[in-house]
């Protein structure tokens, strides 16, 4: 996250907050990408070892 020296204190929590939730939902979409088999998850674009390999990266900072 960066920071301005010109924006505040309140914005800089905000905005941590929303990539905070951000990454939260990505995860919940992720997790409900890969109930899906395989063959739907290829129909619509996905890839279960890259779902898998975001869906774990988004965990750590």
């Amino acid at each position: 996250m960066a920071t301005h020296a010109g924006r505040g204190f309140f914005r800089n929590a905000f905005d941590a907050m929303i990539e905070a939730r951000s990454k939260q939902a990505l995860r919940h979409v992720n997790a409900a990408l890969l109930m899906l088999d395989d063959e739907q998850l290829a129909a619509r674009g996905y890839d279960r070892a890259t779902l898998r390999r975001n869906a774990s990266s988004s965990y750590y900072i």
